[in-house]
């Protein structure tokens, strides 16, 4: 009896041990929606962009191999994604950098076609920042993972490492292993395509070294419900110095909060009107199109000489404004914006100005003003979109950039750009734009226009 009544307890028991188990099984099942980017067997939905490393299939994985005598290469999806929880795992040789890109692009203008954007760095290096965030062609480093060693521990050497990435707005966090990686806060690219990374060689790294992709996987809706907290500090870029701009000398034109290192142009201060600094964005505000009428123009305080400059900006519809250099606030007291060589800032499409001029289209955006037009073909994103001006003045040539893209070129103090100023509205000015240095200015023009990450670099003369 005895003997039945244990057999009877140890049934029991083992049954209630195996529910349990099951239980627990079923508790953890993921149930969350997720959509295969990779569906095991074939390349179908994506596209190779780049160098000609060799992507194959086997197994159930995705195979990239490196090949001597090319440029990264990137396994691209043809579709593009904006927000996003992605989770994938990789197995990478330890002699190997690689990435996955995100929210990245590949356009003619742009380095030609050259593909940039975010990557989540895959770094098996000593170094240890896999998961981190880089910059693919663009500005570098953003998220390093010098600062968070539980990270650096986390990467597997020669094993399989899960990652997971969640784009969400202006939000970047990774995950390496279950462990929290990086944390950025950044607008500058709002979507784009997925890619999986095979890096160029030197001639002295052994050719077919292979990286592993498998369990590609996606979610793109109520990703509120599926979003992880993060402990980590974020990261925030806006009007700050990225790691490589830091280490380029680049510094800040304004901090983003104050007004320090502004004037207005025909002021000894800040205009007390007109202007606008909130939530990091420094706004020149309507006042009904005229030019200079409000607050005014403001100057930096400081004179340039040679220089690269880069401002974002953001147009209202139907807005005027421009980033004006070498100017000289003693030229035109009377009404009016002061005298400098213009970068301007346009709606094209709705602003009368952009058919005006005496050099056809050189009133359009990224243009010299009234002087020479920018290319056409130019990459403009659309109103109410962040836009990033670049002009770079080194011993008399001078280059404007839009979003990436050289737009023009000219050589100031030059025969041809004699010619041009004699034939505009500037011939009035003796000497117009031949200052060896002046001010920076940011124009009202009456119309609602926003600037932030206002960088500048001093070029030391290299005549």
């Amino acid at each position: 009896m005895k003997s039945n009544l244990k057999n009877h307890i140890f049934v029991t028991t083992i049954t209630l041990f195996t529910l349990l188990i099951i239980s627990c099984s079923e508790s953890k099942k993921d149930n969350t929606p997720w959509v295969a980017l990779f569906d095991g067997s074939t390349l179908k939905g994506w596209n190779q962009k780049g160098g000609e490393a060799n992507y194959t299939v086997k197994d159930g994985t995705i195979i990239g191999t490196t090949v001597h005598g090319t440029p990264n290469s990137f396994l691209a999806t043809d579709k593009m994604y904006a927000d996003f929880i992605l989770e994938l795992e990789y197995k990478v040789d330890s002699s190997m950098n690689s990435g996955i890109q995100i929210r990245s692009n590949s356009i003619p203008t742009y380095k030609n076609g050259r593909v940039h954007g975010y990557q989540i760095e895959i770094d098996p290096s000593k170094r240890a920042w896999s998961a981190g965030i880089y910059d693919e062609s663009r500005r570098g480093w953003l998220n390093t993972l010098e600062n968070n060693p539980e990270a650096q521990k986390a990467f597997k050497q020669n094993d399989w490492n899960h990652y997971r990435i969640e784009a969400i707005g202006d939000t970047i966090k990774t995950w390496i292993n279950g462990v929290p990686a990086a944390y950025l806060i950044d607008d500058k690219t709002a979507s784009g395509f997925i890619a999986l990374q095979v890096h160029s060689i030197g001639k002295d790294k052994t050719e077919g070294t292979p990286i592993i992709w498998k369990n590609i996987r996606i979610l793109t809706e109520d990703l509120d419900t599926y979003s992880t907290n993060s402990p980590l500090t974020p990261i925030i870029t806006k009007n700050k110095l990225t790691v490589n701009e830091a280490k380029d000398n680049w510094e800040l034109l304004w901090d983003g909060e104050t007004t320090n290192g502004w004037r207005g142009a025909r002021l000894d201060n800040f205009p007390e009107k007109g202007w606008e600094i909130k939530d990091g964005v420094l706004n020149v505000l309507a006042s009904g199109g005229e030019e200079s009428a409000a607050g005014g123009d403001i100057v930096t305080t400081e004179l340039f000489g040679d220089f690269e400059l880069k401002v974002d900006f953001k147009l209202t519809e139907g807005a005027n404004s421009g980033i004006k250099y070498y100017v000289n606030t003693d030229l035109n007291k009377g009404p009016g914006s002061s005298i400098g060589l213009e970068y301007q800032i346009l709606d094209d499409a709705r602003h009368p100005d952009a058919n005006q001029g005496n050099h056809e289209g050189s009133r359009t955006v990224a243009s010299l003003y009234d002087l020479i037009q920018a290319d056409p073909n130019k990459p403009i994103n659309p109103i109410g979109e962040w836009n990033t001006a670049h002009i770079k003045s080194i011993n008399n040539h001078v280059e404007h950039w839009l979003n990436g893209t050289k737009v023009l070129e000219y050589e100031r103090k030059s025969p041809e750009y004699r010619k041009l100023v004699a034939e505009s509205k500037y011939v009035k000015w003796p000497n117009f734009g031949e200052s060896d240095e002046g001010h920076i200015l940011l124009q009202d023009h009456g119309d609602h226009v926003s600037f932030k990450n206002i960088k500048i670099k001093r070029i030391k003369n290299q005549e």
